[in-house]
């Protein structure tokens, strides 16, 4: 059966049509659509790839109902509208895939696979704040956790790139592009993740803050007269490598215009950096220890200064990154020297394999 995969990003689009041997038949990569643009994409994909048996779909937050993948339909797509604002860059996109495809292909299945759902079993000490237990158990607040498709297949692909078993290694895979995060794995599982509650908390990302201090929050509400949508969309769109760069949330071009001398771009890749490392070190210490780290998503594949500089400041942790390797990767690579631990891998970003696995199972 072939999967139709769609991957409504906050920043892209990307189709993918995977064969019953999950090699790649049909891709396509556009920029993130408005509603009538999306359902013209998909349509044109769906005309010219008629072979589609089910459809799987990367949504972002599952919120505490959907702990695993699920087929859709009006029960599940009302219960995913009530749960848009937890991921206001993400789930809206991703709904109006499904409600896209629904029109063009009623009869069409339509699978939901999680990012929150690799997160879900976190142990408690992770994913629990510190808040008021009526929080808690009235609206379940937790951690939450994002990227989980592309963190399980990462740390999926990183054990046999390493010809080991997943259950015997610990691992630190790190999703970095226009969204950002960490995730400890430790026998395959995740038990702990920079993201929390929604994709703001932890890294800095290209527009989004990461963690802040809360009283920040309350501050700026109150002294600068600014409302909750206010700070939202200033946390969400105007921060991270944008606003303290003060021009792009594109790590290319903050370090082009670092290399020219730019202050605002330098202090701005430094803190970028910075987040990454002493967030690595806090994965390490919730497993104690680490076989692996793993680099994963657009800037942590096509950057290389960025794995090195990275990797520079992780010396401490027996993290050794082999300058030529580095330099020459394409595709997947090991970047440390051959049996050495914790070893540094590059692994494409690959949810589409990810999700795929998950709608054939959930269809049978």
């Amino acid at each position: 059966m072939q999967i139709l995969v769609v991957n409504a990003g906050s920043s892209s689009l990307k189709i993918r049509l995977l064969d019953d041997a999950d090699h790649l038949v049909a891709s396509s990569d556009l920029p993130r659509q408005r509603s009538s643009m999306l359902s013209a994409a998909l349509s044109t994909f769906l005309d010219e790839n008629p072979g589609v048996g089910a459809v799987g779909h990367r949504v972002v937050h599952g919120g505490s109902t959907f702990r695993e993948p699920v087929l859709l339909d009006d029960g599940a797509d009302a219960t995913l509208e009530a749960l848009v604002d937890l991921a206001p860059l993400h789930n809206p996109a991703g709904l109006a895939a499904v409600h896209a495809i629904r029109t063009l292909r009623p009869g069409l299945p339509q699978v939901a696979c999680f990012d929150t759902a690799f997160h879900a079993d976190m142990p408690p000490k992770a994913s629990t704040y510190a808040i008021p237990r009526r929080w808690r158990d009235q609206w379940g607040i937790r951690r939450f956790g994002f990227h989980g498709l592309s963190h399980s297949w990462a740390s999926r692909r990183a054990a046999e790139l390493l010809h080991r078993r997943r259950g015997e290694l610990r691992l630190v895979t790190a999703h970095l592009g226009a969204g950002a995060s960490l995730a400890a794995v430790a026998s395959g599982r995740s038990v702990d993740t920079t993201m929390g509650f929604t994709p703001l908390e932890g890294l800095v990302m290209a527009t989004r803050s990461g963690s802040i201090d809360p009283g920040l929050v309350l501050w700026v509400q109150r002294h600068g007269g600014l409302s909750a949508d206010d700070v939202q969309e200033a946390l969400e769109r105007d921060s991270g490598l944008r606003g303290l760069s003060g021009g792009s949330g594109d790590l290319r071009e903050v370090i082009a215009a670092m290399d020219t001398g730019d202050p605002d771009a330098g202090l701005a890749y430094e803190v970028y950096v910075y987040r990454i490392q002493t967030s690595v070190a806090a994965m390490c210490a919730a497993m104690g220890g680490m076989d692996g780290l793993v680099f994963t998503g657009g800037a942590g594949e096509a950057s290389p200064r960025l794995r090195a500089d990275t990797c520079d400041g992780l010396a401490f942790l027996g993290v050794t990154l082999e300058a030529s390797s580095n330099r020459a990767m394409q595709g997947e690579a090991l970047l440390s020297p051959e049996g050495m631990l914790p070893a540094v891998l590059v692994v494409p970003a690959r949810e589409d394999l990810e999700i795929a696995r998950h709608v054939r199972e959930l269809l049978g």
